[in-house]
């Protein structure tokens, strides 16, 4: 299961060549339009798995690259430009996970017990027959489990990284993985491998 995780293209391993950022800088549209193309796919990639909704995460991508344009001439080109917009990627998805209106919509979902991220645990719907794909196991993950799982698994941060960026402690962010990992092996294995034996 973390072999699918870990053979996601990481945004931070993204680069471009030094002569389409210098003409983007210029405002050249072309070089623009091709540093996007390089970026975006991953780019929204990491945000959606991070904020789970796809309207939203669409919101925050659209934010994420209008912010990369305008602080494009601040890049100092000290690692692959991927790894600058993951961080402005991630602290976007951030302030979406903090926002207090978010807040108050995840309490009263929480209230609806029928709801997947009641208790920031994992749904068990009665008929999930033999496989259900990692994708759907990610989105029944809470925000923030999914956001530490593709943070740690896919873009390589460590927990000392993760913990700045949540503003927690290490061990926040290493018993967070730990849980989501539980929950993702107990989603993902076979139906039959849960079921109990009756004795004769």
């Amino acid at each position: 299961m973390l072999a699918h995780l870990r053979a996601v293209s990481r945004l931070a391993d993204t680069g471009v060549a030094d002569h389409l950022l210098a003409r983007a800088c210029a405002g050249d549209a072309a070089a623009r339009e091709a540093i996007y193309s390089v970026l975006a796919p991953a780019a929204l990639t990491l945000i959606r798995r991070i904020v789970g909704t796809r309207a939203i995460a669409e919101d925050i991508f659209q934010d994420t690259m209008m912010i990369m344009y305008e602080r494009l001439p601040q890049f100092r080109r000290e690692a692959p430009l991927g790894a600058w917009l993951r961080q402005i990627a991630i602290s976007r998805c951030l302030m979406h996970l903090r926002s207090p209106w978010r807040r108050l919509r995840l309490r009263l979902e929480a209230e609806d017990p029928g709801h997947p991220w009641a208790d920031e645990s994992l749904a068990t719907p009665a008929d999930r027959g033999e496989w259900i794909d990692l994708e759907r196991a990610l989105a029944t993950l809470a925000p923030t489990a999914r956001a530490i799982v593709w943070m740690y698994e896919v873009e390589g941060y460590s927990h000392e990284e993760i913990a700045r960026e949540f503003g927690r402690s290490v061990s926040f962010s290493k018993s967070q993985l730990a849980r989501a990992h539980a929950r993702l092996r107990a989603w993902l294995e076979p139906h039959e491998s849960r079921q109990s034996c009756t004795p004769i």
